[in-house]
C-alpha cells in the first residue's frame, strides 16, 4: 500500500531570472517503489523555495523484511537532459548524486553557471546508490529520472524506517555545503588525490560542519590537531579500491580512492596487450591461450569488394568476457575512428622510453625486458601500413571511416585525430613526411568545413611546434592562420553551441575551452584567452567533487556505454575516457595563469580516467556507475576494450610535457 502526499510538479526558485522549472513534468516527483508487504507514506511540506519531503516505511506484514540495494526506488526527476544550448544554458541542470550512506546529497548545478542552483541534503536515513530510468527513444540527449536507493535494512513486523531529505536553492558549490550543513549534521570529505599511483600516500581530511566530538575512520579514532581531522593514507603497494568507512558522532558515511601501478608501467603492459591481442594478422594471439574471432565469425560482415586481409595489421576492440578480437561494420566497432588511440598510445610510449633511453630506443637484448620494443615498434609499423592502406588518401588527406577507404559515413571528428598520429610519429622517428601528412589531413579538414566543426583533440600546439622544430615555416604559417580562424568562429559563436552528435555535452565545450586556449598560447591575442575563460566557466560545472574515485573531478557523460560497449547500456559512466578533455583544459588553464587549483585540478582528472585501464593491460571502454539502468543489472566495468586508450595517452603525454611536476600533484 503507497500513500502519497499532494504531488509537486513545480519548483521555481522565486528570485530565478529565467523561471526555471527544476522538476521535469514526464517524471512525478517523490513517486516510490518497494516490496509487497512494505507500506510507504510520502509527505511533502513546501516553506517557500524551501520542499521538505519524508516518506514513511512500515512491514504491515507478520514476517521481517529485509530489503536489498535496489528493491526500494525514490524518484527525483530533475532537468538534466540535453536539449539546444540556449535551452541548456537557462533550463537544464548537471546533477551531481552521493549516496554516501547518512552523508548523500545531490549537488545540481544550472548549465549556463547562473544561479540560483538547486540541492538536495539527505536529513534522515541512509542511502546507498541510485539508479537511472530513461526513455531510450531519446538517445543520447536524456539522462533520465533518478531512482535514489536507500540502504539495504531489516524490519520486523510493524516496524518503521524514515527517509527524509530537503530541497533547497544555493548559489554555487561551496554555498551548497553551507546550505546543506544548515539542515543536517553534514560531514566533507576531502583527499589530496582519488587515484593514486603506487607507492604514494593521500591525506584524507574529514571536516564535519558541526562541533564534533568523536571521528573514526574504519575503527580507529582520529585526533584532532589544528582544528583538522585528517589520516594520512600509505599505499601498501597493492592495487585496487580502498574504502574508508567513517563516522562522526554516530553518523556514518564513505568515502574510496584507488591505487593504481605507475603510469609508465601501467602503459608497459597496455601497450604489449594491444600488439599482442588487439592487432589483427594471421598470427594474431598465437601462443597466448587465447581465442580469437576472425572477421567472418566476430560479429560483423566485411565491407563489398573487401578480404579479410584487409584488416592486417589494424588495432580492433576485444572482448575481455570471450578473449578474442571483434569488430562489426557499425561506426563505433568499426576499424578506423577511435582506434586510432591505440597507435597513438604505443608511439607517445615509445617516445617515452626513447627519452628515458637517453634519445635512442633500445634494441633486442640490450637491457631486461627490452626485446618488448622492437616488438611494439613492429607493431605500430604494422599498423601504419594498414592507416596508410586502408583508411588515409596520403595525397589529398582524407581520412576514411573504415577499413577498405570506406568513406560513406562522413565524419569530421577522424581526421584531427589522425593528424596527431602523424605528428607524434613525427616525434618519434624525426621523419618530416610524417608532418607533411598531417598538414594536408588538417587542410582537408578545414577545406570539408571544419571551422564550424568543434573536434575532439586538436593538435594545435603540438603540430604548429613541431613544424616549427623541423624548419616547415611555410606549412606553420598557414596551419596558424586555419587555427586562428577556427577560434575566431567558436569566440564568435560562444555559448551558442551548434548541436553535434549529441545535442549539448562535455565534449562540445572542452573542444571549445581546448582550442581558444591553445591559440591564446600561440599568439598571445588577450581576446582568445578571455573568451577562453567563458567556455572553461561553463566547462567546470560538468565535473563532480564528490568523494569517490568514480566522481571527483569525472565529468557528467551518460551515452558512450551503449554505443561503444558490448551490455549496450545507457547510463552515467563514471569514468569515461573523454572526461579527460577537461583536465587537459585545466593544464592550459594552468600553463597561462600559474593558478596551482588548475593543475591539481588537471591531475584529479587526467588520474580520474586510469581506472579504463586494468592491471594485466586489459581496458574497458566505460564504467557504467549506477546500480541499474531501465532495471538491468550495471555499477560495471563494460567488457569490451573499445576505444579507452586515449586515457593513457593523455597521462603520458602530460607526464612528458610537465615531468615530476605532474607527478606530485597526487602528493601535495
Amino acid at each position: 500500500m503507497r500513500k502519497m502526499a499532494e504531488e509537486i510538479r513545480e519548483l521555481i526558485f522565486q528570485d530565478d531570472p529565467y523561471g526555471m522549472n527544476w522538476l521535469r513534468q514526464d517524471y512525478r516527483y517523490g513517486t516510490v517503489s518497494c516490496p509487497k508487504g512494505l507500506d510507504s507514506t510520502v509527505t511533502h511540506r513546501r516553506e517557500g523555495d524551501i520542499v521538505y519531503t519524508d516518506i514513511r516505511f512500515r512491514n504491515i506484514t507478520d514476517k521481517p523484511i529485509f530489503t536489498s540495494l535496489r528493491d526500494i526506488g525514490i524518484s527525483v526527476p530533475l532537468e538534466d537532459r540535453y536539449d539546444s544550448s540556449e535551452v541548456c544554458m537557462r533550463q537544464r541542470c548537471h546533477s551531481h548524486i552521493f549516496s554516501g550512506g547518512e552523508i548523500s546529497y545531490i549537488m545540481a548545478l544550472r548549465m549556463g553557471g547562473q544561479a540560483p542552483h538547486l540541492g538536495m541534503v539527505l536529513t534522515r536515513g541512509s542511502l546507498g546508490g541510485y539508479s537511472v530510468e530513461r526513455d531510450t527513444g531519446k538517445m543520447s540527449n536524456d539522462r533520465g529520472c533518478f531512482l535514489l536507493h536507500p540502504s539495504p535494512m531489516a524490519l520486523m513486523p510493524g516496524e518503521e524506517r524514515e527517509i527524509c531529505f530537503v530541497l533547497f536553492p544555493h548559489q554555487g558549490r561551496e554555498d551548497f555545503y553551507g546550505q546543506a550543513s544548515a539542515f543536517t549534521r553534514f560531514i566533507r570529505v576531502e583527499a589530496t588525490a582519488w587515484v593514486l599511483f603506487r607507492g604514494e600516500e593521500c591525506r584524507i581530511a574529514i571536516k564535519p560542519l558541526f562541533e564534533a566530538g568523536s571521528v573514526v575512520v574504519d575503527g580507529k579514532e582520529i585526533p584532532q590537531r589544528d582544528g583538522r581531522y585528517e589520516l594520512v593514507y600509505r599505499d601498501t603497494g597493492h592495487s585496487g579500491e580502498k574504502v574508508f568507512h567513517i563516522c562522526v558522532d554516530g553518523i556514518h558515511t564513505w568515502c574510496r580512492i584507488l591505487v593504481k601501478e605507475p603510469a609508465e608501467e601501467l602503459a608497459r603492459r597496455r601497450c604489449m596487450f594491444i600488439a599482442q591481442r588487439q592487432q589483427y594478422g594471421e598470427n594474431a594471439g598465437a601462443g597466448d591461450g587465447m581465442h580469437f574471432g576472425m572477421m567472418e565469425n566476430a560479429g560483423g560482415s566485411v565491407g563489398e569488394g573487401c578480404h579479410a586481409g584487409s584488416l592486417e595489421g589494424a588495432y580492433l576492440a576485444y572482448d575481455n568476457e570471450e578473449g578474442h578480437m571483434y569488430y562489426d561494420r557499425n561506426n563505433d566497432y568499426n576499424g578506423g575512428r577511435e582506434r586510432v588511440g591505440m597507435g597513438i598510445l604505443i608511439a607517445e610510449y615509445l617516445q617515452l622510453v626513447k627519452d628515458e633511453a637517453g634519445g635512442s630506443l633500445p634494441a633486442q637484448g640490450d637491457s631486461p625486458g627490452a626485446g618488448e620494443i622492437p616488438f611494439l615498434e613492429e607493431s605500430l609499423r604494422r599498423y601504419l601500413a594498414y592507416v596508410e592502406r586502408e583508411l588515409l588518401d596520403v595525397g589529398t588527406g582524407e581520412v576514411f571511416n573504415d577499413f577498405g577507404r570506406d568513406g560513406s559515413y562522413r565524419r569530421l571528428y577522424n581526421l584531427p585525430w589522425f593528424a596527431e598520429f602523424y605528428v607524434e610519429l613525427y616525434q618519434l622517428y624525426g621523419k618530416k613526411e610524417y608532418l607533411a601528412r598531417a598538414v594536408r589531413i588538417l587542410r582537408y579538414y578545414y577545406q570539408d568545413g571544419g571551422r564550424e566543426h568543434y573536434p575532439i583533440e586538436l593538435p594545435v600546439l603540438l603540430l604548429t611546434q613541431a613544424l616549427e622544430a623541423a624548419g616547415m615555416g611555410e606549412e606553420r604559417e598557414d596551419m596558424e592562420l586555419l587555427f586562428r580562424s577556427h577560434a575566431d568562429r567558436i569566440a564568435e559563436v560562444g555559448c551558442s553551441y551548434p548541436p553535434s552528435e549529441v545535442n549539448y555535452e562535455q565534449s562540445i565545450v572542452a573542444p571549445a575551452a581546448d582550442i581558444l586556449l591553445q591559440v591564446y598560447l600561440l599568439t598571445r591575442e588577450e581576446k582568445y584567452l578571455e573568451a577562453g575563460k567563458e567556455q572553461l566557466a561553463v566547462l567546470e560545472l560538468f565535473n563532480g567533487m564528490q568523494p569517490d574515485w568514480h566522481l571527483h573531478e569525472v565529468a557528467i557523460r551518460h551515452w558512450d556505454g551503449y554505443w561503444f560497449g558490448k551490455r549496450k547500456l545507457y547510463g552515467d559512466t563514471f569514468p569515461h575516457y573523454w572526461s579527460a578533455l577537461t583536465g587537459n583544459c585545466f593544464a592550459l588553464y594552468h600553463r597561462i595563469t600559474g593558478e596551482e587549483t588548475y593543475a591539481k585540478r588537471a591531475a584529479a582528472s587526467l588520474r580520474g580516467v586510469l581506472p579504463m585501464i586494468h592491471s594485466d593491460g586489459r581496458a574497458s571502454c566505460a564504467y557504467v556507475f549506477p546500480a541499474s539502468v531501465n532495471g538491468r543489472q550495471a555499477d560495471c566495468f563494460d567488457p569490451y576494450a573499445n576505444d579507452q586508450d586515449w586515457a593513457l595517452y593523455f597521462t603520458l603525454r602530460m607526464k612528458r610535457d610537465w615531468g615530476n611536476t605532474f607527478r606530485a600533484y597526487g602528493k601535495e
